[in-house]
């Protein structure tokens, strides 16, 4: 009898054991099940080499070179971020770490951080442009991003964008230059999550701060695809945004070219259309959007058509690596940033280029909103812009004057190199610019 007991004990141990195996692997199952989902339905916050992304047919496409699979990068990174701010929620201003990230950043990093390191955006462009096709064969990028003390979320959605979208062939790098950020986010953090990159990305970090102008520079030397593409650091690049832009140079490489500059609006981070704008300026040389006659589209390829742009905004083009370097690249007299975009754009047009607004290309980028006026900022632009106005305007710096008499004898630094190449390189006058180009700037304001 108590040997039957014993077998019988036995028996219903080894019964137990083995029913608590097989629970312990369902529990397993269930787990990694359960993160796998997670995943999928979170915001992408890491990649990870070499796995292949698992995704909804409707999900966007990532490029053969990086087909990755989305995974949390650490355990303090939660898969899905909380934020008690959501898109399309009317906010309370007075939350601190509202205002203080919007005194830092210039734009909701709440929201920036709830939307992770990668979103789709709505394809914005018109229907006609979405039937174009490229040549197999284009000019390979180098993409350029300048930051200093960026949001992180924003950097790296401008980067995954990027690589989201962008075709691996005609991609060359990416070139990251920071310019002495403080944040710490923007340091270790940063080359850990950079790693998924790895191949197409080049980090420099200044030693001391050089601005944006100079910062590219330091890009652009590094560079070493056919095409430069200079993007801000706050940027989400639309579905075959690359494509139109590099074709156009391949057919002109003295044809600098701009896409259309979707907004993302820096409180909700929403991203909305941009109607078919060009960029112009005023007699105190502050950048504006202009309207495009409608004459300008009225022709077979419609809303496609290329628009002449008096100017460019500055922050989103592409240029030729070998015409970047033969037009004499920036003034690097210039210091910080302000006013580049304006001289680099009648060096183009008085010096032999062309630049146009790309409307099947579409970029989009948060306007940044900052709740003080930097005095020293505005120093800088005025110095910057006494440079542009005795370099290029010839007679028609007494227009800027007239509106800026305070600046009249303010320094300006050495502009004899800059002189000398306008010189070299058999440029135009300004007043060829206002006849040919921008006529409308000279009936724009009169002074009485």
């Amino acid at each position: 009898m108590r040997n039957v007991i014993i077998q019988s004990l036995l028996c219903a141990s080894l019964t137990f054991g083995i029913w608590i195996a097989v629970f312990s692997i369902y529990l397993h199952y269930n787990h990694v099940k359960k993160q796998e989902k997670t995943q999928e339905k979170g915001n992408p916050l890491i990649w990870s080499l070499g796995e292949k992304l698992r995704s909804k047919a409707d999900s966007v496409h990532i490029p053969r070179a990086y087909n990755v699979r989305v995974q949390r990068a650490r355990e303090d990174e939660p898969a899905e971020p909380k934020s008690s701010l959501r898109l399309g929620e009317k906010f309370n201003y007075s939350i601190p770490e509202l205002i203080h990230g919007y005194s830092t950043y210039g734009f909701n990093h709440i929201i920036s951080k709830n939307l992770g390191h990668y979103r789709s955006v709505p394809d914005t462009r018109n229907v006609m442009c979405r039937k174009k096709t490229y040549p197999a064969r284009l000019p390979t990028a180098s993409i350029i991003i300048c930051f200093h003390n960026e949001e992180f979320s924003a950097l790296f959605r401008t980067l995954s964008s990027i690589m989201a979208l962008t075709p691996q062939y005609i991609l060359e790098e990416i070139i990251l230059v920071d310019d002495t950020s403080d944040f710490d986010d923007l340091k270790e953090k940063l080359d850990y999550h950079l790693e998924i990159f790895r191949g197409k990305i080049k980090l420099i970090r200044n030693k001391k701060r050089e601005g944006l102008i100079r910062a590219r520079m330091t890009g652009a030397s590094h560079a070493s695809g056919d095409v430069l593409v200079f993007l801000d650091s706050h940027c989400e690049v639309n579905k075959v945004w690359l494509e139109p832009l590099l074709n156009a140079i391949a057919k002109d490489p003295k044809m600098v070219v701009c896409p259309l500059i979707d907004v993302i609006d820096y409180m909700t981070l929403e991203y909305q259309p941009s109607p078919i704008v060009r960029g112009a300026f005023n007699w105190h040389l502050e950048f504006k959007w202009d309207h495009v006659l409608s004459y300008e589209i009225e022709g077979p390829e419609g809303p496609t058509t290329p628009i002449r742009s008096p100017a460019m905004a500055g922050g989103i083009f592409a240029i030729s690596r070998n015409y970047f370097n033969e037009i004499g690249q920036y003034d690097k007299g210039m210091n910080l940033w302000g006013g580049e975009n304006l001289e680099l754009s009648l060096r183009i047009w008085m010096c032999g280029g062309q630049l146009y607004v790309i409307p099947c290309s579409r970029v989009g980028h948060i306007n940044r909103q900052h709740m003080t006026n930097d005095s020293e900022i505005m120093k800088v632009v005025e110095y910057n812009s006494l440079r542009l106005a005795h370099i290029w305007l010839d007679e028609y710096k007494e227009e800027f004057f007239l509106r800026r008499p305070a600046l009249k004898s303010a320094a300006y630094g050495n502009i004899s190199e800059r002189v000398e190449l306008r010189k070299r390189l058999g440029c135009k006058s300004f007043q060829w610019y206002l006849d040919t180009i921008f006529p409308e700037l000279e009936a724009s304001e009169t002074i009485s």
